[in-house]
C-alpha cells in the first residue's frame, strides 16, 4: 500500500472495538449515517477516524469536477457533468483516494456549505457560485473534532446534507444545488458540552470511548506508539498485510450488501426493541435495520441474525434513549438482549438468546485477542484547586478527613429563562439569548450598511441606493448597450445587511466554602441554583461554572460548562471549612470568564459572588480586606458583570458584602430575600 505520509495503521489500534467496527460499518454503508464518537482526551478517537480514511478504497471521478463526480451514475451528476456528458456521452475519468476533509470548530457556513457571488451575478448578470467544504467531501469522508463545539446551525446542515446527498445554498431567491454524499464522524468530549437532543438522533451510530484499565493494553500502546514515532515507514510496513485484510474485506462487504435480506420477523423485533426501550421516534429503527444487515454483509452472510441486531442496537440506541437533562444515558445491553428473546416472530424462535452457528464470534482484523471491548477508564479527577498541589478529588477527601463538611443538593429550583437587552457591539458567531449584532447570515435582518465585501446582500436597500440614479445611468448606457437590462447596479449601490441574534452567557457561580458562610441550607440553595440554570443552559447553550473558596486556596468544581452529566459528577459534594480566601477566589473566577471571552468574543460574562463579603487570607502583602476590594476593582474595569448575593447573617451584618458589590459594580441581594426562584431571577435581571 502506497502511504502519501505517516498515518497510525487502524488494525495497529489496541482495544476500543467498538469504535472501530461503528467505523468500518459505515465505511461499508454510508447510508448508516454517520458515527459520533464521545470520549475522554487520549483514546485514539482522531488516529482512528484519519486511519480509517487511508483504509476506504479509491474512487473513479470525472476529470476536474469539483464534487468528485461519479461518472457511471447519472443520477448524482453535477449540473456541469451532465451538460458535458450530453454534449460528450464519454466523461473524462481518473481514480484517486477518498479525501478525508476536517472542519474546524471555526468554519463559517460560506466555508461549509459554499456561496454565491450575488455581487457577481447582480453587476454582471451571471451567476456564480464558489464551491464549499461539501462540495470538496463529496464522496469522500468528513472529520469534525469537537464538534458539540460547532455551531447548532451548521451541525444541522451538516447532518441534511449527509442525510439527502444533496447541498443546496440559497440566497436571496437563486439557488444551486451540488451532489454531497459523505461519511460524517464526529468527535467529542462531553465534559465540554452536549450536543442537542435533536442533533443527536441524526447521527447513525454512537460511541462512547474510555482508556483501557488493563495493564498488558496499556503497554501494548505505549510500545506501539514508541516503535511508530521511532520509524513510521517501518512500523507501517509491519501492519501493512492486516491493513490490506482488512481493506479487501471491506470491499467484499460492499459487494455483498445489496444482497442482505431482511425479513418481516427483522422488522418486528426492532419495532418491538425500540417500543420496550421507549426509544423517540422512527430514526432508530431504520439505523438499526441499516446497521444490521451491514453487519450481516461484514460477516460474509446474506440474513440476518439476532446477534446483528444486537450489536446494532448497541451502536445505534446509546444516545437516542429517551432521556431528562440530567439522566445518565446507559443503555443496558442485557435488556437488549432479553427484548431480543422475547421478540415476536413468526415461529416465536426469532431473536433466541443462542447465536446461529455461522454467527460464531471471530476476532476482528487487527483485534488484539486479550483486548477487552472499549475498556473502562478511572473517573475524571476535578480541576487542580489553584495554590493546591493536589487534584480536586484528592483535595475533597482532605477535606472529609481534616473534618470539613459536604453538602448534596436536594431539590433542583424550578427552571428560569435568563433574558437579556440588546448588545450593540457586532459579533461574528451565532447567539442564543442575549441579543446581539452578527455578521453571519443568520439572525434577524434589521439594517443595511456599507461594506468593502459583500457577503449577504441586502437587495431591498440596494434597489432603493440605485434607484435615484436609473434615469441617469440608462441615458449614460444608451449608446453603449445593445439590451438594456432593467436596473443598472454599480459597485457603489451594494449593501450588506446587518442582523441581530442571540448571545451567548457564561455564567459562573463563586462560593464562599469557608466557615464563614456557615449554613447548610446555604450551601445546598448554591448547588441547587447551579444546576437550575444548567437545566436553562442546556436548552440554551449557554455555560455554567462553578468556582469555590475556602482555606488558602480556590477551586474550580465545575468548569463553564453546558453538560448536564459532568455538573452531576462535580456537584456531588461540595466541601466547606476553613478561612476565606476570597481575593482568590474572585481572581480564579474571573480568569475562567475571561479566557471564555478571548476564546469566544461573543460570550458575555457574569459573576455570582455569595459571600459575607469578609476576606482574612491574602495572596500579596496588602491586608486580606483591601486585597478583595482591590481585584474587585479590577474585574469592574474589564466589564464583568457581577452579582453579590450576601450569605451573612441578618443580626451580625457588617455590610461588607454590599461594599464589595459597590467595587465590583454590580447587583446586591441578600440571600433571605431569594426564594427558591430568586437567585436565577436575581441573574436573569443583571443580564438585562
Amino acid at each position: 500500500m502506497t502511504v502519501l505520509r505517516p498515518v497510525y495503521p487502524f488494525t495497529a489500534l489496541v482495544g476500543q472495538e467498538r469504535l472501530k467496527r461503528a467505523l468500518i460499518l459505515n465505511a461499508i454503508n454510508p447510508r448508516i449515517g454517520g458515527v459520533l464518537i464521545r470520549g475522554e482526551k487520549g483514546t485514539a478517537k482522531s488516529t482512528a477516524v484519519r486511519a480509517l480514511a487511508r483504509l476506504l478504497p479509491s474512487i473513479t471521478v470525472v476529470v476536474d469536477c469539483p464534487y468528485s463526480c461519479e461518472p457511471n451514475q447519472s443520477a448524482g451528476l453535477c449540473a456541469t457533468c451532465r451538460q458535458r456528458g450530453e454534449a460528450n456521452s464519454a466523461l473524462p475519468t481518473t481514480v484517486r483516494s477518498i479525501r478525508l476533509v476536517e472542519l474546524p470548530v471555526s468554519a463559517s457556513e460560506d466555508r461549509v456549505v459554499g456561496s454565491l457571488d450575488l455581487e457577481h451575478a447582480i453587476t454582471e448578470g451571471q451567476r456564480r457560485f464558489e464551491p464549499g467544504l461539501l462540495a470538496h467531501v463529496n464522496r469522500g469522508l468528513l472529520y469534525v473534532d469537537e464538534v458539540n463545539l460547532l455551531d447548532d446551525h451548521l451541525v444541522d446542515l451538516l447532518l441534511d446534507a449527509a442525510a439527502m446527498g444533496v447541498n443546496t445554498v440559497e440566497r436571496e431567491g437563486v439557488s444551486v444545488s451540488h451532489p454531497a454524499r459523505f461519511i460524517l464522524v464526529g468527535t467529542m468530549n462531553p465534559e465540554e458540552g452536549e450536543l442537542r437532543p435533536q442533533l443527536l438522533d441524526r447521527f447513525g451510530l454512537a460511541v462512547e470511548v474510555t482508556g483501557l484499565l488493563d495493564i498488558a493494553s496499556r503497554v501494548a500502546v505505549i510500545e506501539r506508539r514508541m516503535a511508530y514515532e521511532a520509524d513510521p515507514g517501518a512500523f507501517i510496513g509491519t501492519w501493512q498485510e492486516a491493513e490490506q485484510e482488512l481493506v479487501n474485506r471491506i470491499v467484499s462487504a460492499r459487494e455483498l450488501l445489496p444482497r442482505v435480506r431482511i425479513d418481516s420477523a427483522d422488522m418486528a423485533a426492532v419495532a418491538g426493541l425500540a417500543i420496550e426501550l421507549g426509544v423517540d421516534g422512527h430514526r432508530a429503527d431504520l439505523t438499526i435495520l441499516e446497521t444490521a444487515r451491514t453487519h450481516a454483509a461484514w460477516a460474509g452472510r446474506v440474513v440476518l441474525s439476532a446477534e446483528d441486531i444486537r450489536m446494532a442496537a448497541e451502536l445505534a440506541l446509546p444516545h437516542r434513549m429517551r432521556r431528562q437533562p440530567f439522566g445518565e444515558v446507559k443503555v443496558d445491553e442485557a435488556r437488549i438482549a432479553a427484548a431480543l428473546e422475547r421478540g415476536p416472530g413468526p415461529d416465536g424462535e426469532r431473536g433466541k438468546a443462542q447465536s446461529d452457528p455461522d454467527v460464531k464470534k471471530k476476532p476482528e482484523v487487527g483485534e488484539d485477542p486479550s483486548s477487552e471491548e472499549g475498556g473502562t477508564s478511572s473517573a475524571p479527577g476535578s480541576e487542580a484547586p489553584v495554590g493546591s498541589p493536589g487534584s480536586g478529588d484528592q483535595a475533597q477527601a482532605a477535606e472529609r478527613n481534616s473534618g470539613g463538611r459536604t453538602y448534596d443538593a436536594d431539590e433542583i429550583f424550578r427552571t428560569r429563562r435568563l433574558e437579556g437587552a440588546a448588545d450593540k457591539q457586532q459579533r461574528r458567531a451565532a447567539g442564543r439569548r442575549s441579543r446581539t449584532r452578527t455578521t453571519r447570515r443568520q439572525g434577524r435582518y434589521i439594517t443595511s450598511r456599507r461594506a468593502h465585501r459583500i457577503t449577504d446582500l441586502a437587495l431591498d436597500a440596494t434597489l432603493r441606493e440605485a434607484a435615484p440614479y436609473q434615469a441617469e445611468r440608462r441615458r449614460e448606457a444608451a449608446t453603449n448597450m445593445r439590451r438594456r437590462p432593467r436596473v443598472l447596479l454599480r459597485r457603489s449601490d451594494l449593501r450588506q445587511k446587518v442582523r441581530v441574534r442571540r448571545t451567548r452567557n457564561a455564567v459562573c457561580f463563586v462560593v464562599d466554602a469557608s466557615w464563614s458562610m456557615a449554613a447548610e441550607e446555604r450551601m445546598q440553595a448554591t448547588k441547587a441554583a447551579v444546576l437550575s440554570l444548567l437545566r436553562d443552559a442546556y436548552q440554551r447553550r449557554d455555560r455554567v461554572g462553578l468556582v469555590s473558596f475556602q482555606r488558602d486556596y480556590a477551586r474550580v468544581l465545575l468548569p463553564l460548562t453546558n453538560s448536564v452529566e459532568l455538573a452531576q459528577r462535580r456537584l456531588a459534594t461540595m466541601p466547606s471549612g476553613g478561612k476565606t480566601p476570597l481575593a482568590r477566589g474572585m481572581l480564579t473566577a474571573y480568569e475562567l470568564l475571561d479566557r471564555a471571552r478571548r476564546s469566544d468574543d461573543e460570550t458575555l460574562p457574569l459573576m455570582v459572588l455569595l459571600t459575607d463579603g469578609q476576606a482574612n487570607v491574602s495572596m500579596t502583602n496588602l491586608p486580606p480586606q483591601q486585597e478583595a476590594y482591590h481585584i474587585a476593582e479590577m474585574i469592574a474595569a474589564q466589564d464583568i458583570r457581577a452579582i453579590v448575593i450576601d450569605t451573612e447573617h441578618p443580626n451580625f451584618e457588617r455590610g461588607l458584602s454590599r461594599q464589595l458589590a459597590e467595587r465590583l459594580k454590580g447587583a446586591y441581594f441578600r440571600l433571605e430575600d431569594l426564594g427558591d426562584i430568586g437567585l436565577a431571577q436575581a441573574v436573569r435581571m443583571q443580564l438585562r
